[in-house]
């Protein structure tokens, strides 16, 4: 089972959408997914329409005995499951910081889906905290998504220090989002991206449809498929695939 991080420090550049997306792609392809939505805000499990839980997640990471296969529902989207937010996430640090080794109660409990699912995408809350400590120590990669813009960029310079500091090695694999091809700096700043092997070579447009999720509470490619967005999210899931060797 491999498991990846949807993770930035910065609000804004398309995190939750990606996730969603990729997730979608991988069950489309055939994989047993799961996205695991760590966000107490629960963007990813309202666009899936599972509802929010309360409680149960931090009780299921900090009790040994607890599984959490016994809290992921099925999404509607065949081989899609999810683990819904759950607002007392909000405490998650907590919780974290009062157990020992936080870093392998999270892999343990993560080890404990291996039978179920083939993939695991966790959406992450866009901040550093002992939840990102965690996960970064835990997964195989993490994947950044990045605007074009001078902000952007220096989050992402944030976000490589951090992992490079914190973990063991773990790959950080960026990729451009959001990207608005009218903009001069979109483009002067991307093509410089791009020039960075690390970033995976798929952008994902700025688009409507990725912002109507809201409303369609769905994948772009599940409503939308021909749209250049749903292909985009497609594509860069396939390069994501061969990346990190699913």
């Amino acid at each position: 089972m491999k498991t990846i991080a949807i993770w930035t420090i910065k609000g804004g550049v398309g995190k939750t959408s990606a996730a969603v997306n990729l997730a979608y792609s991988a069950a489309t392809d055939g994989l047993r997914t799961l996205l695991w939505d760590l966000d107490p805000q629960g963007a990813a499990s309202f666009y899936l329409r599972i509802p929010a839980t309360e409680g149960t997640a931090v009780r299921s990471l900090t009790r040994k005995k607890s599984n959490l296969a016994d809290l992921t529902k099925p999404t509607e989207f065949d081989n899609l499951s999810m683990l819904p937010a759950d607002f007392s996430n909000r405490h998650l640090d907590l919780a974290l910081g009062e157990a020992k080794k936080p870093g392998k109660r999270l892999a343990a409990k993560l080890a404990g889906l291996e039978s179920f699912f083939d993939l695991v995408f966790l959406d992450c809350p866009p901040s550093v905290s002992l939840v990102s400590e965690a996960v970064i120590n835990t997964v195989d990669a993490v994947v950044v998504p990045v605007i074009p813009s001078t902000l952007s960029m220096r989050t992402l310079h944030q976000v490589r220090a951090f992992v490079s500091e914190q973990s063991r090695g773990v790959d950080v694999i960026p990729f451009l989002s959001m990207v608005d091809r009218r903009k001069k700096m979109h483009t002067k700043i991307g093509l410089a991206c791009l020039a960075d092997p690390a970033f995976l070579t798929v952008t994902i447009p700025s688009a409507s449809v990725v912002e109507k999720m809201g409303l369609t509470r769905a994948p772009v490619a599940a409503t939308l498929p021909s749209q250049p967005a749903a292909r985009a999210f497609a594509a860069l899931w396939r390069e994501l695939r061969d990346r990190i060797d699913v």
